[in-house]
Order: structure tokens, then C-alpha cells, then sequence
């Protein structure tokens, strides 16, 4: 951390400390204290002395701007190193002090017994009769990389990793399953775990991974989902009987020459999990640059208004897990039709609930 934050929340931590445990912390203060090991000299971030009746303890700190499993991982080796290099280990606490801990990465500072303290006022400590256990929620400063996840390839990875449910797969097998490199397999990965949303077990090529928070992970493709960008026309068929529409429409693009739609939005999802008594209108994914075509095919006719066909012209992770149903028709991924149903239209909100807890059971 930067000297002038660092300072800073230093001070937050002396002050909740003294208040938490009614010691006296002294104002000899020792930053970036060099200590020896076989491997070199290192520096403690700051060494901090503790007045309190019967006795004296150091606090040995390192000092982070954000906290999370991963990245801990260097600091809690780094105060155990200390710990091996003083006589007065056990007169003294490890402490992670940071502006922001996860609640994994505070779960874990737990397990190790070292204590920690972030800007939100958790404060953890456990010696002697001593027990301290102030937990308050932090934020987290959003991540400028987080949207990047679902763009391109990674988006692939991230409708992959859903897929797969809780399963455990090495970056191989969800490669395979996303149909992209490894290499941006693994990036994402280290995004995700950074979020706390996959955990791994394991190292090498034999790492695994799953999914441990699927409902955020699947809330922030949402997010992202409602505010994109796409090519989308609007088409009128005729049908015979307006209540039955979606059924006449999906036979009419059954029997087109092209074989490459898939059904996605309102009316693919009540049939997959029946809830409204009828959809009247049809949203159907194509390739990009075939809308045209299969507006000639079918005999559609481009409108603004009183559309019953939506035509999305789609790659990439849309069209991953394309399955059939009953051998009737193609069905996009349960998850883009998921997706797919945000968009506020008539009862879409209400069977997108229905279809999350019946089919996504997330």
C-alpha cells in the first residue's frame, strides 16, 4: 500500500483496538521492520507494542489494500515467517490490516488464529483471555475487470461453469465445454475465484474447480445481459388463432429449408416450464447476417408495431447447449432463455421467477 493510506489505516486499526480490548498501544511505532531468514532479509510492514497488564504483547501487521483467498495466501506466509524469526512469538499476533477483507479471506485468517481488521470496523482476535469477533459487512471496490467476463470468449466460460451445475472440472474439461483456449479459461477462472464465486482444489493440470456461488454469478450476467447491445428485428407472421400463434409460427420455421434457429425467450420457457396459459409471440436466435434471409424464407414482414416474431441474430455463448426437446424443436441454452426473459415484457418477469425455480433451480 501507497505510505499516506497505509498510515491511515493504521490509525483506524490502533484506534478500534484499544477500544475493543481497553489496552494501550504505544506511539513507538516501527514501519517496515527488516527481519532475517534463510532466505534473505524481509521487511515486517509495521510492529506495533502493546501496554496491558500482566504483561506485553507485539502486534506484528502486514498491511493490504483488499483481501480475498488468493490473495492472502503471500501475507499470512510472510507474518509466519516473522513468527519463526522473533523470540517473542508468543508474546505476539499476527494481524492482516486491509481496507477491505472478504468474507472467504476472513474465514480463513480464522482458521490460521491471526487477526484482522478492515475499514467497515471488523475486528478479529483471539490470545490468552482475549476474544474479539466484530463482524461488519465491507464493500468491496467494484473490480474494473468484472464486465469483462461476460464479453467474447470468457462469457462462454462463465454460461459453461453454470452449466456444469457443481461439478468439478480441471481448466481441460471447461475449455472443452466452453469451446475456447485454455488460456481464457484460466483468466476468467482467476476472476471468479477472486469474486469468491468458483473455489479450486488441487494444483497443476490436475486443478479442479466449481461453482459455489452460481445465483451471483448468474445475477451479474444478468446485469450485464439487460444493458447490451444487438442486432434485433421485429417481424409479423400471420397466424390463424392469436392464442395459439407460438405453436403455428415454431411449425412454420420447422419446415423452413434452414436448419440453424433455435427458440429462445417467453414462449420456449412455458413450454419448458408451462405457466401462462398462451405466448403470442416467438423470440427465435439466428447466425448473424441470416435474419434477412429468413425473413424471405418464411414470408415475414418487418414491423414496429403488432410483431409476433423477434429475430436475434446470435454467437458466441448464446448459442452453447442448444438442445431439443422431445425431438420438437431446438431450445436455446436454459440459461440464455433465462436471460432472456428480462426484458420486462408483459409476464416475463413473473415466468422468469417460475422457470429460475423449477428449471435453473438456482
Amino acid at each position: 500500500m501507497d505510505a499516506t493510506p497505509a498510515r491511515a489505516l493504521a490509525e483506524q486499526f490502533v484506534q478500534a483496538f484499544e477500544k475493543a480490548t481497553g489496552a494501550t498501544i504505544s506511539d513507538n511505532r516501527q514501519w517496515e521492520l527488516p527481519f532475517q531468514r534463510s532466505d534473505g532479509l524481509r521487511r515486517l510492514d509495521l510492529l506495533l507494542h502493546v501496554h496491558t497488564e500482566p504483561r506485553e504483547l507485539d502486534l506484528a501487521i502486514e498491511l493490504i489494500k483488499h483481501g480475498y483467498p488468493r490473495d492472502i495466501r503471500q501475507t499470512v506466509w510472510q507474518l509466519e515467517e516473522y513468527l519463526l524469526s522473533t523470540e517473542r512469538r508468543d508474546h505476539t499476533i499476527p494481524f492482516v490490516v486491509a481496507e477491505y477483507l472478504s468474507p472467504g479471506a476472513r474465514e480463513s485468517l480464522r482458521e490460521r488464529n491471526i487477526g484482522y481488521f478492515d475499514s467497515s470496523g471488523s475486528l478479529f482476535l483471539r490470545k490468552g483471555d482475549w476474544l474479539v469477533n466484530i463482524d461488519r459487512a465491507g464493500k468491496a471496490k467494484k473490480s474494473a475487470r468484472a464486465g469483462s467476463i461476460y464479453t467474447g470468449a470468457r462469457e462462454q466460460v462463465v454460461h459453461a461453469l453454470l452449466h456444469a451445475d457443481d461439478k468439478w472440472l480441471t481448466g481441460l474439461e471447461i475449455a472443452e465445454l466452453a469451446q475456447t483456449s485454455s488460456f481464457t479459461v484460466s483468466q476468467t477462472l482467476q476472476e471468479l475465484e477472486r469474486l469468491e464465486w468458483t473455489v479450486s482444489e488441487g494444483s497443476g493440470r490436475q486443478q479442479r474447480r466449481r461453482v459455489v456461488q452460481p445465483g451471483k454469478l448468474l445475477d451479474a450476467w444478468a446485469d450485464n445481459w439487460r444493458t447490451r447491445q444487438e442486432t434485433k428485428t421485429r417481424w409479423y407472421m400471420y397466424a390463424p388463432n392469436p392464442h395459439s400463434a407460438a405453436q403455428w409460427i415454431y411449425n412454420v420455421f420447422r419446415n423452413t429449408k434452414q436448419d440453424d434457429w433455435t427458440a429462445t425467450g417467453a414462449a420456449a420457457a412455458n413450454i419448458l416450464s408451462p405457466l401462462l396459459t398462451s405466448v403470442d409471440t416467438v423470440d427465435v436466435m439466428v447466425p448473424p447476417g441470416n435474419a434477412a434471409q429468413y425473413a424471405t424464407d418464411l414470408g415475414l414482414k418487418e414491423v414496429a408495431k403488432g410483431a409476433n416474431v423477434t429475430l436475434l441474430e446470435r454467437a458466441g455463448a448464446s448459442t452453447l447447449f442448444r438442445h431439443q426437446q422431445d425431438s420438437y424443436l431446438w431450445f436455446a441454452s436454459p440459461f440464455i432463455v433465462y436471460l432472456d426473459l428480462l426484458d420486462d415484457r408483459g409476464r416475463n418477469k413473473e415466468l422468469a421467477s417460475e422457470f429460475r425455480s423449477n428449471v435453473l433451480k438456482i
